[in-house]
């Protein structure tokens, strides 16, 4: 038996205690004294269930990564005849609406990343002819026509990016005549390439225009994989089981398939089996059997996801797999106690231990004072002046301020002005604000160290135009007093966390930035929103290098989402998705715990909680194995 020197070129190393895991341990042996044990770091690969699709349906065009995803077409099962043109687009967690295609598909095939994909053929029953040639391209924020496939073809394979694309197999009409072709894309035109060894439909396929794989398929279901190198086909390994109707990852040399099922019309699969370039090992399992799917073909064997699938139920849940030393992020929302005043638009302040809300609009405006102990809400002694607040309120539960809104308080041509303070039991008059402001304001800080910025005055208002101020205003705990403006950018709307020496304020607006503020002088912060264009709620009661925004809008049209994001001073990271996509929402806490009570479904008030745990980088998808 060889040796592990001889294989490594190094001794096992003996070692009073176990290092620290990173990807330079991986497959490595050790001998820890102190245990008397010999140590091995051994990868863990999984699937873990995220967010779910808008938009159930099956045989989508799916592509992308698993920080940036994208799917089209489909139709919405086996019974329905009529193809489908919608888009979303995925961070990592959440599913958004995009722009719709032009044409409606399924059966279709798409390759490139979610900023510049090309989606290929498909069909529809309810066209004629049915199938179609037709490619479009995506921008990512819009469709456009590109140069036609040379013959209508659905069910094939595709790799590649939009200006270096390759397509094969599948079938041309009349009416589903099996193709061993294989064209190469542009961008602009299409040429004719190597033929595959054998031509298939309906098969798994991913890689680049130069390294693509094609595995399993039909003439009739079979374990055949077939290999592309830019010109030429080879047979490659074998898959461990006929399949049909499944996804891949990665290149032709290091990928992971998933999904499918051993016969067309057969009992779905949750099998996944990785590829080295000559043999397949059986990995983990998918959570929910599935064909017809959609996945990340943009993505790597360690990195993927899978959505979709299931013909007679489609399904909208969405899957990643990894397979790495990484840390992952730990997340979750769970269902809290329901307010006892349906609305939207509150004041908000605390954590989810000690929260409050005050104000809002029901219709019509709300005067009620709410706190919450993390399990239940209680009605506490009414806000003086009933108004619609959004994100004016800040500080805690037993010393919180609520400024501006709209109530029967406003200037003329204005809005609110007035200041209320809550001691845990009794409201009083605070300073009033110098500039008088309605929603998209950010405001944080303490009762004593108050901030407040940017929002909405007004398109009449004394401040106009514009309808939307830049002003910035510090509050001592009695009253306002004018500081630098913040920064020009696309939006003065808002949200903030953090103190008055030290904020955040996060633009709601696409890819909306950051700028912080120290006390005096306003800077341009670093990171963008990656999901959300207007924000529910941020965590006011966080850090300026450490919070969480929540709900509002996100997708094209905007909708109302259930996505958060996490903010570390640098960027902002896709996390777990509340149960009830909803905006306007009565929101406070800090990065790692942070409640999200009532606000606007887009049709309606809700009156439910959900409270967001956030564990930070917990633990390693590896582990250590023992043996003696």
């Amino acid at each position: 038996m060889a040796e592990y020197e001889s294989i490594h070129g190094t001794r096992v190393r003996y070692l009073s205690s176990d290092p620290t895991l990173d990807s330079s341990l991986e497959g490595q042996v050790w001998y820890n004294s102190t245990s008397g044990t010999n140590r091995v770091l051994s990868q863990i690969k999984a699937w873990a269930t995220t967010g779910n699709v808008n938009t159930k349906r099956i045989s989508a065009g799916g592509s992308g990564t698993s920080t940036a995803g994208i799917i089209a077409g489909g139709r919405q099962g086996d019974a329905s005849p009529q193809g489908d043109h919608q888009t979303e687009e995925y961070t990592g967690y959440t599913w958004s609406n995009a722009a719709d295609m032009s044409n409606d598909r399924f059966e279709t095939e798409m390759a490139g990343p979610m900023s510049s994909a090309v989606i290929v053929g498909g069909y529809d029953i309810a066209l004629s002819p049915e199938k179609i040639a037709n490619v479009e391209e995506f921008d990512g924020s819009s469709w456009s026509n590109g140069t036609a496939y040379p013959s209508a073809v659905f069910a094939g394979g595709a790799a590649g990016t939009q200006t270096a694309a390759v397509y094969f197999g599948g079938y041309f009409p009349p009416p589903t005549n099996l193709q061993d072709s294989t064209k190469e894309y542009d961008g602009s035109s299409w040429t004719a390439s190597g033929a595959m060894v054998t031509g298939v439909g309906y098969m798994a396929s991913c890689g680049t225009q130069t390294s693509a794989l094609a595995i399993c398929g039909k003439v009739t279901p079979n374990v055949e994989v077939q290999e592309y190198n830019g010109s030429s086909w080879t047979a490659g390994g074998n898959y461990p089981t006929s399949n049909v109707n499944a996804c891949a990852s990665g290149l032709s040399t290091a990928a992971i398939v998933f999904s499918g099922a051993t016969a067309p019309g057969g009992t779905a699969m949750n099998l996944s089996a990785s590829y080295d370039g000559s043999v397949f090992v059986t990995d983990a399992s998918l959570a929910t059997a599935r064909e017809q799917a959609s996945g990340s073909s943009q993505g790597t064997n360690q990195s993927a996801w899978c959505c979709l699938g299931n013909p007679t139920s489609p399904g909208v849940a969405t899957e990643e797999y990894t397979s790495s030393i990484n840390t992952v992020t730990a997340a979750v929302w769970a269902s809290g106690g329901n307010i006892g005043t349906t609305r939207r638009n509150m004041a908000a302040g605390g954590i989810t231990s000690a929260g409050i809300i005050a104000g809002g609009f029901v219709p019509p405006a709300s005067n009620s004072t709410e706190e919450y102990n993390g399990t239940s809400w209680s009605e506490q002694n009414n806000i003086p002046v009933a108004k619609e607040v959004g994100g004016g309120g800040f500080g805690v539960q037993t010393a919180f301020v609520v400024s501006g809104g709209s109530g029967p308080d406003n200037i003329p041509n204005g809005y609110s002005q007035t200041t209320q303070e809550y001691d845990g039991t009794n409201w009083t008059a605070g300073g009033s604000l110098n500039v008088a402001r309605l929603g998209g304001g950010g405001f944080c800080g303490t009762e004593s160290a108050g901030l407040g910025f940017g929002g909405y005055v007004g398109a009449s208002s004394p401040y106009a135009p514009p309808s939307k101020t830049l002003s910035t205003e510090e509050y001592n705990g009695s009253a306002w007093t004018t500081q630098n403006n913040v920064p020009t950018g696309p939006n003065t709307y808002f949200s903030a966390s953090g103190t008055q020496t030290a904020t955040v304020g996060v633009r709601q607006t696409e890819n909306g930035g950051t700028v912080l503020y120290d006390g005096t002088n306003w800077t341009t912060g670093s990171g963008t929103l990656t999901v959300l264009k207007g924000i529910g709620s941020m965590a006011k009661n966080g850090t300026s290098t450490a919070s969480v925004v929540f709900g509002g809008t996100a997708g094209n049209p905007p909708a109302r989402t259930a996505a958060t994001e996490e903010y570390n001073g640098t960027v902002f990271v896709n996390t777990a998705n509340m149960a009830t996509a909803r905006g306007s929402i009565g929101g406070s806490g800090n990065n790692s715990n942070a409640f999200a009570a009532g606000g606007y479904t887009g049709t309606t008030n809700v009156n439910s909680t959900e409270e967001y745990t956030y564990q930070g980088a917990s633990t390693a998808t590896a582990s250590t194995l023992t043996t003696s």
